[in-house]
C-alpha cells in the first residue's frame, strides 16, 4: 500500500458522506443554506485527492497495477454515487442519465479487470481523464448553483434545467469515450473472445 492508494481508498470512503449530508441534512440540523457549501468542500476534497494519488504515484515512482485497476474503480464509485445523489430533490436528476455512467463504467472496469486477470493491463486513456474533469465540472456547476437556489436567487426549474443538460453532456462524452477506449483496445477484446482459457 503506498500513499497514493490510501488517497484512493480515502477518495471511496468519503463518498457515503456527502450521499448522507444531501439526503439527510435536516436530521444533521444543517440548514439548506449552508448546504451547498458542504457538499462543495467535499467535492473540492475529492476531486483534490483524486488529482494527488495519481501525482504521487509518479513522483514516488509506485504506479502499480493495483493502482491502475483501483484508481479508475474508485472514481466511478465516487462520481456515479454523486449524480445518483442528486437524483433526490431538489435537483431531481432523471435517473437514465447515471445509468449511463453505470453501464459505461462497468463495460470498461470489467475489460480492464479480465484483462489484468490474463496477464496485462489496459492504460488509462487521454479521453477518460477528459471525461473525469467534464464530469467533475458537472457536479461542482449543479452544487454551485444550489447556492443561489438555497437563497431564492435562482429557480428551480432553472436548478434542475441547468443540472440535466450538464449532466446529459457528460453523458454523450462518457458513452463516446467508452467506445473510444474499446476502439482503441480493439485488439486485447478479439483476443478475449476468442482465447479458450489460457492467458491472452
Amino acid at each position: 500500500m503506498s500513499i497514493a492508494n490510501y488517497l484512493t481508498f480515502f477518495r471511496i470512503f468519503i463518498t457515503p458522506v456527502f450521499m448522507f449530508l444531501y439526503i439527510e441534512h435536516d436530521l444533521l440540523g444543517i440548514s439548506f443554506a449552508l448546504l451547498p457549501y458542504l457538499l462543495l468542500s467535499f467535492l473540492i476534497i475529492s476531486e483534490l485527492s483524486d488529482a494527488f494519488d495519481g501525482y504521487l504515484a509518479r513522483k514516488f515512482h509506485q504506479v502499480t497495477d493495483l493502482g491502475k485497476l483501483l484508481d479508475p474503480m474508485a472514481d466511478s464509485i465516487y462520481r456515479i454515487s454523486v449524480f445518483l445523489t442528486f437524483t433526490q430533490p431538489p435537483v431531481n436528476l432523471p435517473l437514465l442519465l447515471v445509468f449511463v455512467f453505470l453501464y459505461r463504467d462497468s463495460v470498461i472496469s470489467t475489460l480492464r479487470t479480465i484483462c489484468a486477470l490474463r496477464g496485462f493491463a489496459l492504460a488509462a486513456r487521454s479521453s477518460g481523464k477528459i471525461k473525469a474533469v467534464i464530469q467533475a465540472g458537472s457536479a461542482l456547476l449543479i452544487v454551485i448553483l444550489m447556492i443561489p437556489y438555497s437563497v431564492g436567487a435562482l429557480s428551480l426549474s432553472a436548478l434542475r434545467i441547468t443540472a440535466i443538460l450538464a449532466v446529459a453532456l457528460s453523458a454523450l462524452y462518457a458513452v463516446l469515450s467508452g467506445v473510444e477506449y474499446i476502439w482503441v483496445n480493439r485488439a486485447y477484446v478479439l483476443r478475449l473472445i476468442t482465447d479458450k482459457g489460457g492467458r491472452a
